[in-house]
């Protein structure tokens, strides 16, 4: 079974950073690609970002493009998102998502990837 856990949200300030986290297990990691997508209040489900462990290859919506860093631990099954420059508008509840798929600009199918977790949320002050 397919498992993602997410940590690391919380309340920052316009301009700071956080790193969200997302564990998973029960699937070979080397696999999936492996992303995020993000739902604030009222609005449609948004695509971040998105990695493939098996070769590191990246994509990112160009809202967070320059800003937010997309990696993986793949000894530890874990990816990260590395937020800095935050910004008011990236508050939001941040899932983490999964699927067995392959190419470029993953981001933009992220939010319907077959698997995710529970989501964590980010509030960015002004």
């Amino acid at each position: 079974e397919v498992q993602l856990v997410e940590s690391g949200g919380g309340l920052v300030h316009a301009g700071g950073s956080l790193r969200l986290s997302c564990a998973a297990s029960g699937f070979i990691f080397e696999d999936y690609a492996i992303g995020w997508f993000r739902q604030a209040p009222g609005k449609e489900r948004e695509g971040v970002s998105t990695i493939s462990p098996s070769d590191g290859s990246t994509s990112y919506s160009e809202s967070v493009k320059g800003r937010f860093t997309i990696s993986s631990d793949n000894a530890k099954n874990t990816v990260y998102l590395q937020m800095d420059s935050l910004k008011p508008e990236d508050t939001a509840v941040y899932y983490c998502a999964a699927d067995q798929i392959y190419g470029p600009n993953l981001h933009l199918l992220v939010s319907s990837f077959g698997s995710r977790g529970q989501g964590t949320q980010v509030i960015v002050s002004s």
